[in-house]
């Protein structure tokens, strides 16, 4: 570790591996609200979220777990599921009356057609203005899970033993994986209503 009168230690979250603060003042001197997107295996959150002296504060924000009230049955950790949290996120923003943001994605390395940038598309189809390149966002077939579907029916017919494991979640659900593409939509609409009501 290194010693002496002029070593400074450096804040304690940059230390812990949590924040990048050089990224951070870049995203802060924008004077835009922050599209926060965090994801686990399991979930995935976005908020939109402005800084204050005091601390940052949470505008509008939207959690994985909330899909299930709109009849989500897939898992909450996957790509259409991160697009959907996003778009809600989107439409509980422009609600609030934030138009626009910039997207801050902390410490996930950007990589072309992450589920990060699956809800930052959710977030532009509700209307917030958020600058990107084109070439990073998913493609439409794997934002609405076609790429899942096919895995699993290629699946069911070669392994069914291991069919059965890797969906099981969804077959406990009640939700055969090679649907998921029409129940994205269905579940897209329903959360789409909500820009309907004031």
């Amino acid at each position: 570790m290194a010693r002496g009168p002029r070593y400074k230690v450096p804040f304690r979250r940059r230390r812990e591996g949590k924040t990048n603060y050089r990224k951070r003042l870049k995203l802060l001197l924008s004077g835009l609200p922050r599209l926060v997107v965090r994801g686990s295996l399991k979930h995935f959150t976005a908020q939109f979220i402005e800084a204050r002296v005091g601390g940052d504060v949470v505008l509008a924000s939207a959690h994985s777990s909330e899909l299930k009230k709109y009849g989500w049955k897939a898992p909450c950790g996957n790509l259409p599921a991160a697009y959907l949290t996003g778009l809600l996120a989107g439409i509980r923003a422009m609600k609030k009356g934030i138009t626009k943001a910039v997207l801050d994605i902390g410490l996930h390395r950007p990589t072309k057609g992450a589920r990060v940038f699956a809800a930052l598309q959710g977030a532009l189809d509700a209307g917030v203005e958020v600058p990107h390149g084109e070439e990073i966002l998913p493609s439409e077939e794997r934002i609405r899970g076609e790429h899942i579907a096919s895995y699993a029916s290629i699946l069911s017919q070669n392994s069914p033993e291991l069919y059965e494991r890797l969906f099981s979640q969804y077959l406990r659900n009640g939700l055969p994986p090679e649907e998921l593409s029409q129940h994205f939509e269905e579940v897209k609409e329903k959360i789409l209503k909500l820009k309907e009501v004031s």
